[in-house]
């Protein structure tokens, strides 16, 4: 991630807060538009997005920093990738995001490209930018990582043969296989 560059999803509209608005323990939700569940749907290659939303809890961690804990929900319909059937569901994940100022995450990233051991950081912090957080991110980034990236009806199962094979024995394999080839005239 580029500090300097701020990540937009076009899909979602800009849900902000400003972080000197915000007490400590502030609760809030969210709802994705109709026109912002087409784009979602769009981009992560689903049939439909009925709903998609958030609760969520903000909390003051200190250093200018903010922590978020909620649920996140959705309504929607995936292919099945072996029968191309639609698979409906219901998603009800928990969601925990860090907000931390610009400058911090630059530290971060700078500890980082020193350390080779703190490469494998997982969950890097969102930006606080101009003083305000922006929550379509959040929504917009939970359900990708909540989605199954192959998403298979109950029961069905990939079973393929190699058409070229087919009824041919299978060449043997090993030492004695190739003694015996040796054998051959």
């Amino acid at each position: 991630m580029n500090t300097n560059d701020i990540e937009v999803i076009p899909a979602i509209s800009p849900h902000t807060l400003r972080i000197d608005e915000i007490r400590d323990g502030d609760e809030g939700s969210i709802e994705a538009s109709a026109k912002e569940r087409a784009a979602v749907a769009e981009l992560l290659d689903l049939s439909e997005l009925s709903r998609l939303g958030l609760t969520y809890r903000l909390q003051r961690l200190g250093q200018g920093r903010l922590g978020l804990k909620g649920r996140l929900t959705a309504k929607l319909t995936q292919t099945c990738v072996v029968s191309l059937e639609p698979l409906p569901q219901e998603l009800d994940v928990p969601v925990e995001v860090a907000f931390w100022p610009r400058s911090q995450i630059r530290d971060m990233e700078k500890a980082a490209a020193e350390d080779p051991a703190s490469q494998g950081i997982l969950d890097w912090p969102e930006q606080i930018i101009d003083g305000k957080i922006d929550l379509g991110p959040v929504l917009y980034e939970g359900l990708a990582t909540a989605l199954d990236p192959y998403p298979r009806a109950k029961g069905v199962e990939f079973a393929w043969t190699d058409p070229a094979g087919a009824g041919e024995e299978a060449p043997a394999v090993g030492p004695f296989a190739a003694l015996k080839q040796l054998k051959q005239p």
